[in-house]
């Protein structure tokens, strides 16, 4: 059994933070009941790439997730969020701040409703301050917070990260917030102490993100630049080319250092004192990489990548994800799973990244059609089948079970 499995959440998300927070719960065994607007369902639906109807986009973060579709602008609507909502254990949104309370659901009703409900809340720039009320999306939030000033050559303006790092990683804030607030309110010893609202924004994860290089900037006020493929401050540690093909590698201690200059026969390097130590490498980082690249020019990647793996050096080639899934690697870890859509169509889709107990978090549900489980969510709730298609009929409940519907 999986840790979370009798935990229940009903997640508002959309896009990609929010849902990213609510998949990883997912993976864990939470039961996560996804809430989409009825007349437009989740915006990411609509997003590429596509598989005939379907939104890759989509399915890459609503794994193991139900959809329900409701008219939330109804008040039949609204009265079946509430009832989710009185047997859930939290509520995880990414609406901009106060759009919550503006649909009625103020702490006061979300507590007067379940006094246990934690709410996890993941929004662009915080609840407070002069940009909270801007939104906020990955690639504003990259430039806005300094990662964007630090991406890309060194000659550049800056560029964005490759994935959505920004909307990522907030959404595994939030999770590891929302866990931390479960296990405090078992072990809470007066409802005091009660943690009622989890939030973070995108703003303030990229912040995070920062470390050393913010950690500079605010200490001593050296800002820091792009510097293309090489570690900020860490040499030799980046890009080279070779005989065939380019490799990454990463001399980090002494011991490396040594043993690198040792499989390239290049105790000269060793021996120089422009060199000695890491600070004298990043210092002299130009000459320092030419050298080494006028060595390794010399064999093909796969020749320098199993010689320097072998003596503890990191050592990787650069492969685009055609390579990554046929990689044996990645079907030796379990990766990729194969699953079948609520109206029949295959899918495979990567699995979250944990293993408990020497075991892989699997994909026990494919991605939810849209509303696909609504009938059942109801049911489980008590409505009789005469009611729920009036729900239906008033258009209040949309989807309907193996329509293939992909808003």
């Amino acid at each position: 059994m999986l840790p979370l499995s009798s935990v229940r959440i009903i997640d508002l998300s959309r896009a990609l933070a929010g849902p990213h927070c609510t998949a990883l719960l997912a993976d864990l065994g939470a039961d996560i009941v996804k809430v989409e607007s009825g007349r437009s369902g989740d915006p990411a639906r609509a997003w590429p790439p596509f598989e005939g109807e379907h939104s890759l986009y989509f399915d890459s973060v609503n794994r193991n997730k139900r959809s329900i579709a409701l008219d939330l602008y109804s008040a039949a609507g609204t009265a079946v969020l509430d009832r989710l909502l009185q047997g859930a254990d939290a509520l995880v949104e990414n609406f901009k701040p106060g759009t919550l309370a503006a649909m009625g659901y103020t702490e006061e009703r979300l507590y007067e409703l379940n006094p246990r409900l934690i709410v996890a809340s993941v929004t662009g720039y915080g609840d407070t301050g002069p940009l909270s009320e801007r939104p906020g999306l990955d690639q504003v939030i990259q430039a806005v917070s300094g990662i964007t000033s630090v991406t890309g050559p060194a000659d550049a303006s800056g560029y964005r990260v490759g994935l959505p790092i920004v909307d990522l990683t907030s959404g595994m804030t939030a999770a590891i917030g929302l866990l931390a607030a479960l296990l405090g309110r078992e072990r809470q010893s007066s409802p005091d102490d009660r943690i009622g609202r989890v939030s973070t924004s995108l703003y303030e994860t990229a912040l995070s993100l920062s470390v050393f290089q913010g950690q500079g900037a605010l200490t001593n006020g050296s800002v820091p630049r792009p510097q293309g493929n090489d570690h900020p401050s860490i040499t030799p540690y980046g890009v080279f080319a070779t005989r065939t093909e380019p490799i990454v590698v990463a001399v980090t201690t002494p011991s490396h250092w040594r043993n690198f200059c040792d499989t390239l026969g290049a105790e000269s390097l060793f021996a120089d004192p422009r060199f000695t130590t890491g600070r004298d490498r990043t210092e002299h980082r130009a000459v320092l990489n030419n050298l080494i690249t006028e060595i390794l020019s010399n064999e093909g990647a796969e020749a320098w990548i199993e010689a320097l793996n072998a003596v503890g050096i990191p050592c990787g080639a650069i492969h685009d994800y055609g390579q990554v899934f046929a990689h044996p690697h990645t079907a030796a870890l379990g990766m990729i799973a194969d699953t079948v859509r609520g109206d029949g169509s295959d899918l495979r889709v990567l699995r979250g990244p944990l293993s408990l107990d020497g075991a892989a978090t699997g994909v026990h549900l494919p991605p939810p059609l849209f509303g696909e489980h609504g009938q059942d969510v109801l049911r489980e709730l008590g409505l009789p089948q005469g009611e729920i298609d009036t729900l239906i009929a008033n258009g209040v409940l949309a989807g309907h079970p193996n329509t293939g519907v992909q808003r």
